[in-house]
């Protein structure tokens, strides 16, 4: 069988963010050297702006439909998103819309699927701090957030967090959990100095502008006045290798998946599946 690996992330335009793609799927073909990879971006708008930058970009239907053409068998597709929210149901969906051009097609789950990745996460996040975070120092890590019921997610994994770590605080840029909830919580504490984490798989707009930006409405002029001092780590999650294996071992998973036709246990994951 003729088999493919298919990256989803939302894409990016900035070279930073260009840069980070580019290492995650070497990383990628480092486990799986003698598998193919292709990219996908998800979000309309970023391809968009890519075609009038003439740079091209797929979504992911039209990268499958490409590799159905090109006689793959067999796909594993593994999206770059941290929790299982709208996009990431979206590109279920366009799996779906052309599984049977496949043999088999199976989908890996996004950064955060269960109770297992909650911890490994938490855990993740906090060994990954800068090491110049001082005692007495917070930090407070700003996902992107979702109105989807995955926004539980984020309350989950923000109780996980500050569960091992009473002066780390996550906050997201929609849904539940969000800035004006975590703000308090700093101040409270009588925290001086903030660092400021994305939890985003790349750097682009929203990392730049929205939270580490010079705008009245970014997270980093909130919080500086209210007297706190913020140092944004503009790094993204693909970047790190603790947080690249885990998207890597789903991978891994969904290309399991691919080699049997056994039907999936009761407890099976639903976000990792086998589509045909």
């Amino acid at each position: 069988m003729k088999t493919g690996i298919l990256l989803a992330a939302f894409g990016t335009a900035t070279p930073q963010g260009e840069d980070t793609l580019r290492r995650f799927a070497q990383r990628v073909r480092g486990r799986y050297p003698d598998v193919p990879v292709r990219w996908a971006f998800t979000s309309p708008a970023m391809r968009e702006r890519l075609a009038d930058a003439r740079k091209k970009s797929d979504s992911v239907g039209k990268a499958l439909r490409k590799m159905a053409f090109e006689r793959y068998d067999s796909i594993a597709v593994q999206p770059l998103h941290v929790v299982p929210g709208i996009e990431y149901t979206d590109v279920l969906d366009e799996c779906a819309a052309v599984a049977g051009q496949f043999s088999a097609l199976a989908t890996g789950a996004p950064l955060l699927a269960g109770g297992e990745d909650m911890d490994n996460l938490a855990r993740a996040l906090l060994a990954g701090l800068p090491a110049a975070r001082t005692a007495g120092e917070a930090v407070l890590f700003a996902g992107h957030g979702s109105r989807h019921d995955s926004a539980s997610y984020y309350a989950a994994l923000a109780r996980a967090v500050t569960a091992l770590d009473p002066l780390a605080v996550v906050a997201t840029m929609k849904g539940e959990v969000q800035l004006q909830q975590a703000l308090p919580q700093l101040l409270d504490k009588g925290v001086r100095r903030v660092w400021l984490v994305p939890l985003l798989a790349v750097i682009g707009r929203h990392a730049l502008e929205d939270l580490a930006g010079s705008r009245p409405d970014s997270w980093r002029t909130l919080l500086e006045a209210h007297g706190l001092t913020c140092t944004p780590v503009l790094t993204g999650m693909a970047e790190m290798p603790c947080f690249a294996d885990i998207w890597i071992d789903h991978l891994g998973r969904a290309l399991r998946l691919l080699e049997t036709s056994d039907p999936l246990p009761p407890d099976h994951d639903c976000h990792a599946r086998r589509l045909r």
